[in-house]
């Protein structure tokens, strides 16, 4: 069973040797994504709000690209540079998979405070269910 990496231009090029995405045996695991304009590889902002928005829109990118969509995540991970900002990211989050899983069934997720390059508040990624 090969694996295959997944790479879409709707998402931001890695600026390290790693994947967008990588499908194998069913799954695809989707790289942390952060709030980067794809077009521009600047971050978005600088508000939380919007970098949470545009993480996942980048994410979703990524997921389509690989043949999955939210409907098929099973896991998200976030990492948020700042406990004062988890009401805000529940309040954003809780918006997005409103509107994204209209009938529930919401992914498992775990969110860890993290030290992130300057600038950025917020990092997500996810392993979803393929075919």
């Amino acid at each position: 069973m090969s694996k295959s990496v997944v790479r879409t231009d709707q998402a931001p090029t890695p600026i390290a040797s790693f994947s967008q995405g990588v499908a194998k045996g069913g799954l695809l695991q989707v790289a942390g994504q952060v709030g980067f304009d794809p077009a521009t590889s600047v971050p978005v902002g600088p508000g939380l709000r919007e970098q949470i928005d545009q993480t996942l829109r980048n994410v979703e990118s990524v997921l389509v690209a690989g043949g999955s969509g939210w409907a098929d995540v099973i896991m998200v991970r976030v990492y948020l540079t700042d406990t004062a900002h988890f009401a805000e990211l529940n309040a954003a989050y809780d918006e997005w998979f409103a509107k994204a899983l209209p009938e529930g069934g919401y992914p498992a997720r775990t969110t860890v405070y993290v030290g992130l390059p300057a600038g950025l508040l917020v990092e997500i990624d996810a392993l979803a269910v393929t075919g």
